[in-house]
């Protein structure tokens, strides 16, 4: 299926490893040019290497930094010519218990899993109604609609993030002008997230960290972790043209593991 956003330019940050990198990847098989963030300067150039390799056609643009920062949303930002799809992204906030959160913990969240996010919409989405063509996606979690009590930073942080979606992807002047802005919610994916969660949870419960993983994969329908390259082709579908009457919108990528029906 051609999406027909071949040529738009997108960026998508923290894209050196998991699903951002799964998103870069999906998007440059539609022929989207890019301009991939993360703070790690040798995986992000490994991977716009390895962008490049897949499809020469494309224009690809490493930036190192860190996006939770002024400084690297305007490196970013000045990197993309124009910003057609945004994909934002930044690692979680480490899991553990609240009661040993200090207000300098919650800040840092709040900044890296909801401000950040809407400081780059601010900076994109008015120029994407001007070209009446935008697709704004928010990698978020699960545990927006689930959550996980080890999580709590996250929680707090990506529902929030969440709440302001919800109000501004419904506004006429951004939505009848052909721009959407979802959240993906992706449940347990094999990232190193997962692996930092695994070895936490098993901390706390006197077993391995693999043996935490198989407790956590038999728990899911599926009877697996989900992949980067699955969660990738979902974003390219809601950032192509077919994807323009879905907005506003949390879509769960879980395996099947909420248990709720809404």
């Amino acid at each position: 299926m051609d999406m027909g956003i071949a040529g738009k330019w997108a960026l998508v940050c923290a894209a050196s490893k998991g699903l951002g990198k799964g998103c870069a990847q999906a998007l440059g098989r539609e022929g989207v040019n890019l301009v991939i963030t993360a703070r790690g300067e040798a995986a992000l150039l490994a991977t716009a290497e390895a962008l490049r390799a897949a499809n020469p056609s494309i224009s690809v643009r490493s930036v190192v930094g860190d996006i939770t920062t002024a400084q690297g949303r305007l490196d970013a930002l000045a990197a993309c010519p124009q910003v057609d799809i945004l994909v934002t992204n930044a690692g979680g906030p480490p899991p553990g218990d609240f009661r040993t959160w200090e207000r300098e913990a919650w800040i840092k969240a709040i900044d890296a899993n909801m401000l950040t996010p809407i400081e780059l919409i601010r900076a994109t989405v008015d120029g994407m109604a001007g070209r009446d063509f935008g697709r704004i996606v928010n990698i978020t979690s699960s545990a927006v609609k689930a959550p996980l009590d080890i999580l709590g930073l996250s929680n707090g942080a990506r529902s929030g993030l969440t709440g302001f979606v919800a109000g501004l992807a419904r506004q006429h002047k951004l939505a009848g002008r052909n721009v959407t802005i979802n959240n993906i919610l992706p449940g347990a994916f094999d990232t190193d997230r997962l692996k930092l969660t695994m070895k936490t949870v098993g901390a706390n419960t006197g077993i391995s960290a693999e043996a935490a993983a198989d407790v956590r994969r038999v728990q899911i329908p599926a009877q697996r972790f989900g992949q980067p390259e699955e969660f990738g082709a979902l974003c390219a579908f809601v950032c192509s043209v077919y994807g323009g009457y879905i907005t506003g919108q949390n879509l769960l990528v879980d395996g099947g593991a909420y248990p709720g029906t809404y």
